[in-house]
């Protein structure tokens, strides 16, 4: 079933059409895949990025809007990502970006329009253990820039994914997050110094 993208702020599109549309930006980006590619580079598939910053015991999250990533198109493939961030002027471009993650948001993205389901697509960020999950929001009609996960939400872990959990493998938000609960929380190694 199709995805449902949430529609991306006008000035965040703006923004990125403005960068790539600027020799300066493309040139200065760090992503050679970007300055060599053939033909028109196109953003698309627009992403709400949201940060989980914290994850309790209880298992609490609190999740924040960090910015809205779109997929950059040259052809037939995605070559890059431009990020955009909210500043107290509104929505600008922040930087173009290349990677695994880009590759790998494309494969999940194709994985999940074969769910018997309609979801909503977001970015899922847990900075504590380096993880990037395509979060697939059940309520496809609610605002993208809002919301925590959903019990019945799922989540799909980005290659690279921290050791010990599959990429691209969906997991239900009540069986993941108690996982990255006990990750983030273990008691730490004691070293004793020598």
């Amino acid at each position: 079933m199709p995805l449902h993208f949430p529609p991306a702020p006008a000035p965040a599109l703006r923004s990125v059409l403005t960068a790539l549309g600027s020799p300066t930006a493309v040139r200065e980006a760090r992503t050679p895949s970007l300055r060599t590619a053939q033909g028109p580079a196109t953003p698309e598939l627009p992403l709400p990025v949201h940060v989980m910053d914290r994850i309790t015991p209880e298992g609490v999250s609190a999740t924040r809007l960090a910015g809205w990533r779109f997929l950059i198109r040259c052809g037939d493939r995605a070559v890059a990502a431009a990020e955009t961030m909210l500043t107290p002027d509104g929505w600008a471009f922040s930087h173009f970006f290349e990677g695994p993650y880009i590759s790998s948001t494309e494969r999940a993205l194709h994985q999940a329009e074969a769910l018997q389901q309609i979801y909503q697509p977001r970015l899922l960020s847990l900075p504590g253990l380096y993880m990037l999950n395509l979060w697939l929001h059940c309520d496809r009609t609610a605002d993208g820039a809002e919301g925590h996960p959903a019990a019945n939400d799922l989540l799909v872990p980005l290659a690279p994914a921290p050791p010990g959990i599959a990429a691209h493998r969906p997991h239900q938000v009540a069986e993941l997050l108690p996982v990255l609960t006990h990750r983030v929380t273990a008691a730490p190694l004691l070293i004793t110094p020598a």
